[in-house]
C-alpha cells in the first residue's frame, strides 16, 4: 500500500473537520490523524486515520517520544547528581585550593538551586577560595550550537542548547517593578552574573501609557555580553512583569552566574572561573540532587522545554554508554524502540525535543506508543505531564472543550497534538493530529475540531 494510502474501509474525515479544513485554506493532504481506543492495540481497528502511515515532521509532539522512552528506561524516580569538590584544606574560612564542579547534565539546576548549592559550600566552612572555581562540562559531548541558527531568535530561552552544567537554562530573568513616587522601575535580575553592567531601575513611561508591547517600549540593547542597555521607559500600568532572556555568549553564563551568586553571597574569590576537569581520585564534599525524572518530565511536556527534552534524550546515552552524545541517544532510542514496537517504523528523533526540520514520525507509529504507554506503569506520570485542554500548560488557551490531555507541537510549516480525549461515554482514546503545511499555523481550529469529534463518541 503506498504511503499515502487510507487502509481498507477507512472512514472519510468528520464533515467538521473537512469544514475547519476548508477555513483554514488547508488541503486534506496536509493533515495526518489517527484517533484510536487507547486500549487497543495493532489489530484494533482505529476510529479515525487518514495519512497516518505517511512520515511527517511533528515539532514538539516528538517530546512524547523522548519522555516516555525516558520514564521506561530510567524510571520515573531518576534523579540528576551535581557532586562538588573541595581540593585542599579549609583553614579560618579560607580555602587554599580549587573547587570542582562537575555538571552530569541536570536539566533543572536552576538559580534557587544554584543559590543552595553556592550555601552548601559555604556550610562547608569556606568564604575564601584561594584558588579557582573549575567547571567540569566533561559529561556532554555535544557539539557548539548557534542559538540563532534554528530560527534567527538567539534570544529566546527555547533556542538554548544542552550543556552538562545547564544553569536557568542559559537565561537571566528580568522582574521589572514600577515605584510611581520615584518615577521608575527597579529591575532585579536572577542569577547575578560577575562582570556584566546592569541597570537597577528604568524610567517610567509617561503616565496613561498603556502595557501593550512593554517590551518594545523598553527600547531595550541585550546582544551586549557585558552590558544591558535600556533606552526606553517601563510602563506602570504593567505592574510587575518578568522577561526572560537568553545570554548572547551561552558558552560563558555558567561561569559568570557561579561567580556572580558566590559573590552575592559574601564569598570571595582569588582567582577565576574556568573550565577543567576534576582531578583522579577526588572525592566529593557534597551533591545536589535534581527533582525527579517524572518532574522534570512534567516540565517539559506541559511547557514544551526544549533544552531540558534534549538534557532527558542525551541522559539515554550517558547512563548507557558513560557520556553523553547525540547519535548515542538515537540509538539507545532506535534499539528501545525496536524492542517495544517492532510492528511500526521507529521515528527519526534528530535531538529529542522536536526543536527541528529533520524529525519525522507517523501518526500510526505515535499512536501505537501512546496505547503502550497508556498499558505502561508510569502511564499517570506521563499523562499527569501532558497540558490539559483549556487548563494549563501550551494548552491553556484551547478553544476545545472536550476533557483531553494532549501534548502540542508548533514550528513554522507544523501544527500538532498528540495524547488521551476523555470520551463523554467514559471511554479513553488516543488522538494523533499534524498538520504539515505551510498555512500550519491557521490549523489550531483544525485540530480543536478534531478533539472535540473524538470526544463525542
Amino acid at each position: 500500500m503506498p504511503a499515502s494510502a487510507q487502509p481498507a474501509g477507512a472512514p472519510p474525515l468528520p464533515p467538521e473537520v473537512e469544514a475547519a479544513l476548508a477555513r483554514a485554506k488547508l488541503p486534506r493532504e496536509s493533515l495526518s490523524v489517527l484517533v484510536a481506543d487507547a486500549q487497543g492495540g495493532a489489530r484494533t481497528p482505529p476510529r479515525l486515520a487518514h495519512r497516518a502511515q505517511v512520515p511527517v515532521n511533528p515539532a514538539s509532539v516528538m517530546k512524547l517520544v523522548t519522555t516516555y522512552g525516558a520514564l521506561e528506561q530510567l524510571g520515573p524516580a531518576y534523579t540528576w547528581s551535581t557532586p562538588v569538590f573541595v581540593e585542599g584544606a579549609v583553614q579560618g574560612g579560607s580555602l587554599k585550593g580549587n573547587v570542582y564542579i562537575q555538571g552530569q547534565g541536570d536539566p533543572k539546576l536552576v538559580v534557587e538551586r544554584l543559590w543552595l548549592l553556592m550555601r552548601r559550600l559555604q556550610a562547608q566552612g569556606i568564604q575564601v577560595i584561594v584558588g579557582d572555581i573549575v567547571l567540569d562540562r566533561s559529561a556532554f559531548d555535544v557539539p557548539e550550537q548557534d542559538p540563532g541558527r534554528f530560527d534567527g531568535e538567539p534570544l529566546r530561552p527555547y533556542n538554548a542548547s544542552p550543556d552538562a552544567l545547564l544553569l536557568n537554562y542559559k537565561s537571566s530573568v528580568m522582574t521589572f517593578v514600577p515605584d510611581a513616587p520615584a518615577g521608575l522601575a527597579h529591575i532585579q535580575y536572577d542569577p547575578p552574573l560577575a562582570g556584566v553592567q546592569r541597570p537597577a531601575t528604568v524610567a517610567l513611561a509617561p503616565p496613561g501609557a498603556d502595557c501593550g508591547d512593554w517590551r518594545g517600549a523598553l527600547r531595550a540593547e541585550l546582544n551586549d555580553p557585558l552590558k544591558v542597555v535600556f533606552q526606553g521607559a517601563y510602563p506602570a500600568a504593567c505592574g510587575e512583569r518578568v522577561w526572560p532572556v537568553a545570554y548572547p555568549a551561552p558558552r560563558e553564563f555558567a561561569a559568570r552566574a557561579v561567580e556572580g551568586m558566590w559573590r552575592e553571597l559574601g564569598g570571595k574569590l582569588t582567582g577565576s572561573v574556568r573550565e577543567g576537569k576534576v582531578p583522579a581520585g577526588l572525592k566529593p564534599a557534597f551533591v545536589s540532587t535534581s527533582p525527579a525524572l517524572a518532574e522534570v518530565v512534567r516540565d517539559v511536556n506541559k511547557y514544551s522545554n526544549n533544552v531540558m527534552a534534549q538534557h532527558v534524550f542525551l541522559t539515554l546515552a550517558r547512563q548507557k554508554n558513560g557520556v553523553a552524545t547525540l547519535d548515542g541517544a538515537r540509538e539507545t532510542l532506535r534499539q528501545w524502540w525496536q524492542a517495544r514496537f517492532a510492528d511500526v517504523d521507529a521515528p527519526a528523533p534528530d535531538n529529542g525535543a522536536g526543536l527541528s526540520r529533520d524529525a519525522r514520525i507517523t501518526a500510526q507509529a505515535l499512536a501505537r506508543m501512546l496505547q503502550a504507554a497508556w498499558a505502561s506503569p508510569v502511564m499517570p506520570e506521563l499523562v499527569a505531564s501532558l497540558p490539559i485542554a483549556g487548563v494549563d500548560g501550551t494548552l491553556r488557551r484551547s478553544q476545545s472543550r472536550s476533557a483531553a490531555h494532549l501534548k502540542t507541537g508548533s514550528l513554522r510549516d507544523v501544527m500538532a497534538v498528540a495524547g488521551y480525549v476523555h470520551a463523554q461515554s467514559g471511554r479513553r482514546y488516543v488522538l494523533v493530529a499534524i498538520v504539515n503545511h505551510p498555512n500550519a499555523n491557521a490549523a489550531r481550529p483544525v485540530l480543536d475540531a478534531l478533539t472535540d469529534w473524538a470526544a463525542k463518541d
